[in-house]
């Protein structure tokens, strides 16, 4: 048995399954070697590495086409733009026939159905949002940058104002309750429950508006996303949804966290499915350094354990960077696909991060992996999948397929006109702004309008509270009844401190 066909036997799958590319040994590829992975194992979740122009961003493209082929939802964030062209046909020339007899594909030029979104208002998609309630205090501080201190001292905020009833919807609802807990009154509604500092209220205030003068109020607030419309099929294909992100180039911690508020919603909301023949959403999590960088070991815990368990909700998870060691090993042992592209070599942190990724792969007789992932080609990668079985497939030096959609972007204009005429624009495409803690803590701030002038204060005995005054209110009582069992009473909080969703 050669090399290429003993590497191939531990692809072989039965079931459905994403086609990658053919073998290569000692520089032959055999296009009859297929490197596949079984859709019911892309749960098991995965890796997409390499160095800047090696080619991932096109294996993305691969995969995601491959999985809307065979009907799953696929969710990725468009960085650079390039994604685009999914939603148009590609064009055949000398190098994709080239790559096709390499591969031994049947190359048909092909689109696939697409959905242009943007994280908060402002881009060219349809805008996506989350409420500050929902997001919850550990997500919004590490966009916010806040120590274990501050973190805590916002959890606090999120607590009382849950208990309380009060929808923190956007960042100005968010500002009115720490000014309000700051406040005399605000000492008071605390006692008992800790307190919250002039000094740390200050520093969470302050980077409050850091946040929106780079744009992120734009994200906070109404409607916010139903996770069920990222897992869409048309004509029986998956959906790809592209989070569109030139508007947040500013504030990558911002996109990374909603990824990653995003993956803690599905893991709350959606029932458990154990084993299943192919997944229901995946999830692409592109420049993953960007979430881990800075990161405590609360949140990094947290991440670990959705990892572990979203995929008995039948998610799997994608993490896309350059270096495998910018994923922490208690992630990166949870990821059983492992695509990896070439490696840069040109410095002594190149070398430790080299070998260190050498390690990670199972032993193999067929290559150097040191010097293999040094002389990959563009659109080549390492590659190594969990089988049927579960167990780890051969390493396989794959010449990767050429996407069959357009390998470029379609621009910005045709973005837009895509977005304005989804169905989904016109749930999200208005922001909503209704009654929330904002309105409900100033409403009896501001002095009544008189026509004549006042009388003078007389004092007052007993005077009820701010926050008690706003709540006894005829219009609050309305509110509250109508708002349902989760605000009504204090929010359930459940991974990441996000809210749980009752639907």
């Amino acid at each position: 048995m050669t090399a290429q066909a003993e590497i191939a036997a531990g692809y072989a799958s039965e079931s459905a399954a994403i086609e990658l590319g053919a073998v290569l040994v000692d520089g032959q590829v055999e296009s009859t070697a297929h490197v596949r992975i079984p859709l019911s194992m892309v749960n098991r979740h995965g890796l997409v590495a390499g160095a800047t122009g090696t080619g991932k961003t096109k294996t993305l493209q691969l995969l995601a086409e491959q999985l809307s082929a065979n009907g799953v939802p696929v969710l990725m964030a468009d960085v650079k733009g390039d994604l685009s062209g999914l939603s148009r046909e590609g064009e055949r020339n000398d190098r994709t026939d080239t790559r096709a007899k390499d591969t031994g594909d049947d190359w048909q030029p092909q689109a696939y159905p697409v959905q242009f979104l943007s994280i908060g208002t402002g881009g060219v998609g349809v805008p996506l949002r989350a409420t500050v309630t929902s997001f919850g205090p550990i997500l919004l501080s590490k966009v916010l940058g806040l120590n274990d201190t501050q973190e805590s001292t916002l959890g606090l905020i999120f607590h009382w104002a849950d208990s309380k009833g009060l929808p923190l919807l956007d960042t100005k609802d968010l500002r009115s309750v720490i000014q309000h807990l700051t406040s005399d009154e605000g000492k008071e509604d605390l006692k008992g429950i800790g307190g919250v500092s002039s000094s740390t209220a200050g520093v969470i205030l302050r980077a409050l508006v850091n946040l929106e003068a780079q744009g992120g109020d734009r994200f906070f607030g109404e409607p916010e996303l139903d996770p069920a419309d990222l897992m869409r099929q048309r004509d029986g294909r998956g959906v790809v949804s592209l989070l569109e992100l030139a508007e947040l180039q500013g504030n990558p911690a911002l996109f990374s966290t909603f990824l990653m508020w995003l993956l803690a919603e599905l893991f709350e909301t959606l029932p458990e499915e154990g084993d299943v023949e192919k997944p229901k959403l995946v999830f692409f999590f592109d420049e993953a350094h960007l979430l881990f960088a800075n990161a405590s070991k609360a949140f990094l815990d947290q991440i670990t354990q959705t990892v572990k368990l979203i995929r008995s909700k039948g998610i799997g998870v994608f993490f896309c960077t350059q270096l495998p060691t910018d994923i922490p090993n208690e992630v990166l042992s949870q990821l059983g696909a492992r695509v990896q592209h070439a490696l840069r070599a040109f410095t002594p942190d190149d070398q430790k991060a080299l070998a260190r990724t050498v390690k990670t792969y199972p032993n193999t007789p067929h290559y150097d992996l040191e010097k293999a992932l040094t002389s990959l080609g563009i659109g080549e990668a390492i590659i190594t999948v969990l089988s049927e079985k579960g167990a780890p497939t051969p390493v396989a030096w794959t010449r990767l397929r050429a996407p069959r959609s357009l390998m470029d972007t379609i621009g910005t204009d045709a973005i837009k006109q895509a977005a304005q005429g989804s169905d989904l624009h016109g749930k999200y495409a208005e922001t909503v702004d209704r009654e929330s803690a904002y309105e409900q803590l100033m409403q009896k701030v501001a002095p009544p309008q008189q026509e004549q002038a006042p009388e003078p204060p007389k004092p007052q005995k007993e005077e009820p509270g701010l926050v008690e005054k706003v709540l006894g209110n005829s219009a609050v009582k309305s509110f509250l009844r109508s708002a349902g069992s989760a605000l009504a009473r204090e929010i359930t909080r459940g991974i990441f401190g996000t809210s749980r969703k009752r639907r």
